[in-house]
């Protein structure tokens, strides 16, 4: 049944629910935990040449510690589902902010690597608890008529997220002379970038005491009263409450809590839409956008630009990300996730090739390579690009997809395995980098353009368009 708040209004579009207002902040709220994932991705940036130099480490066991955070976000996505069903969704973030202001403390206090890599590890862990709670919650609590524009907050979080800890970064720089290892207050500049992190993950624990707990979740476990009291807060006064819990109560009872068994079937070891989803989640990373935002500052002043300007230049890449990611917001509803994702597709691979073109003309190696001044100009424009093609389109398509394609009966465990999938192609991206960009840079590129086109006829083909569905009509 579908309820009168979101019925078409006269004028043709949605009628706007009661409290919309409401919904954004308990949204936003929830897409906390993207914001978390945005500001690790980046801030990890402004410190890796001083975490090279303090620990005397090469490229590759660098890119290790900066890709261990993956490997706990890996695990955590795996399991958050099945925690979430269990304790509550409202619980796993609680969890998760817990993980990361601990991780954050010990981040900017390590006794060795192998110290900052644990620490890192666990703050992975919290993240890819909260990449899989956040878009489900926001799934769960939003009206359909406005899910997807909802549902972006998760990438527009993370994509804020980036840009507020290149801020950070650059102001500590600045108070530190311009050098990462410059001291302030006993501790060396980028202790102090790591160590920021408790701020915006003690902020999140806060949050999550003040937002209601999912419809779905309190129906499951027989708290229908209170079901109904958040139903009435995000879909409106309008809407028949007894009608909506049914509903929901119907869809639970008919499901049991989904396990990794329930994924299983076809050809290839698992439900299609499975499949779908982790191939969606592994081409996000597959085209290289965490390159730009883990290596860039290092990348820029590898080719002659001076740290302050290389931290400009990676700030500008977020708002060309915040720019992209509110398009999309837009029009995610307007014309469609699948849409969306061509033009994504399309833009990327020709930003990447362009790329890749001049990078080819780059001379030297390790801490010492030039381009020349016209390709190091089209490097960076041709960056820009591919990060505002990216952040229009399957930077917020994906996670929205990955919030509503999966049948109710196996979302829960479906969503934990697509996010495990996309952090581990995330880890894979960033531990070759280094490896990649000193064998042949330009052939970096070459492989994420690659990527972006075989990504065109994977989504013509086999990603459905869920538009305007009900979370309960995904069969």
């Amino acid at each position: 049944m579908t309820s009168t708040a979101n019925a078409p209004a006269a004028g043709g579009g949605p009628a706007v629910p009661d409290h919309l207002g409401h919904v954004i902040f308990i949204t936003a709220a929830a897409a906390m935990g993207g914001f978390l994932f945005g500001y690790d991705s980046s801030v990890i940036n402004g410190a890796v040449v001083a975490i090279r130099e303090r620990f005397d480490v090469g490229a590759g066991v660098l890119a290790q510690v900066i890709a261990a955070a993956l490997i706990g976000c890996a695990f955590g996505a795996a399991t958050a589902g099945r925690l979430a069903d269990r304790i509550g969704r409202i619980r796993c973030m609680q969890i998760a902010s817990a993980l990361f202001t601990v991780s954050a403390v010990g981040s900017a206090l390590p006794f060795a690597l192998w110290d900052l890599a644990m620490w890192r590890v666990i703050g992975g862990f919290g993240i890819g608890m909260a990449s899989v709670i956040g878009p489900a919650y926001i799934a769960e609590v939003s009206p359909p008529a406005y899910r997807g524009r909802l549902a972006s907050f998760q990438q527009a979080a993370i994509v804020i997220g980036i840009a507020i800890s290149q801020l950070v970064n650059w102001g500590i720089l600045n108070l530190a002379g311009g050098d990462q290892r410059g001291r302030i207050g006993g501790l060396e500049a980028w202790q102090w970038m790591l160590g920021v992190m408790v701020v915006p993950a003690a902020l999140y624990g806060l949050l999550s005491f003040v937002i209601p707990e999912s419809p779905r979740f309190l129906v499951s476990v027989g708290r229908t009263e209170r079901a109904k009291e958040v139903l009435r807060e995000v879909e409106g006064s309008n809407v028949d409450l007894d009608a909506r819990v049914a509903e929901i109560d119907h869809a639970v009872r008919s499901e049991h809590k989904s396990t990794f068994k329930d994924l299983r079937g076809g050809r290839f070891g698992l439900l299609p839409i499975v499949w779908i989803g982790i191939g969606l989640s592994v081409f996000q990373q597959l085209v290289g956008i965490n390159v730009i935002f883990y290596y860039s500052s290092s990348l820029w002043q590898s080719v002659g630009i001076d740290p302050t300007s290389s931290f400009l230049y990676s700030f500008t890449t977020s708002i060309v990300n915040i720019i992209g990611t509110v398009i999309a917001m837009i029009f995610v509803d307007r014309i469609g996730r699948k849409p969306l994702a061509l033009i994504g597709s399309t833009g990327m691979a020709v930003a990447l090739g362009v790329a890749a073109w001049a990078f080819s003309y780059k001379e030297g190696s390790g801490g010492h390579i030039t381009i020349p001044d016209t390709q190091g100009t089209v490097a960076l424009v041709a960056a820009h690009v591919f990060v505002l093609f990216f952040a229009l389109s399957w930077g917020v398509v994906v996670w929205v997809l990955l919030g509503e394609m999966f049948p109710n009966r196996i979302r829960a465990a479906a969503l934990g395995v697509a996010a495990a999938a996309q952090w581990i192609a995330n880890w894979l991206i960033t531990v070759t980098f280094p490896t990649l960009s000193d064998w042949n840079l330009s052939g970096a590129y070459v492989i994420y353009a690659c990527f972006a086109v075989l990504s065109i006829p994977f989504v013509l083909r086999w990603v459905p368009e869920t538009k305007g569905k009900a979370l309960e009509e995904m069969g």
